[in-house]
């Protein structure tokens, strides 16, 4: 009489999908971690195939009305002009060093 193969469980299914995948990839040191997670969001995402597709219900309120109009921020009204200064934008470069007399000036405000 022979023996009902042996179910694996969940946990098993999901450890040797991942050993397979590190091994696919050369089995790379020290992050075999990684492909394990690699290995359980795939089966979840197998598990719950439409999960992507439900709402957020973190991003919506009930009774709550959308604006008629996009919202801007206020930190993105105010900084539509631009104004020379101590702090300059990224790139922004003086062509030579600065002297400390003219950095003392600069910083006094003279």
């Amino acid at each position: 009489m022979q023996k009902p193969p042996e179910r694996k469980t969940p946990r098993q299914h999901i450890r040797e999908r991942a050993d397979r995948m590190w091994r696919d990839d050369g089995a790379p040191k020290g992050r075999k971690a990684e492909y394990l997670e690699r290995a359980r969001e795939l089966q979840a995402i197998e598990d719950h195939p439409s999960a992507g597709l439900l709402p957020n219900p973190a991003a919506s309120h009930p009774g709550e009305v959308p604006p008629a109009e996009p919202v801007e921020e206020a930190a993105l009204m105010e900084n539509l002009g631009e104004f020379p200064g101590f702090q300059t934008d990224q790139g922004d470069r003086s062509p030579v060093p600065m002297t400390r007399d003219k950095a003392r000036r600069l910083l006094r405000g003279t």
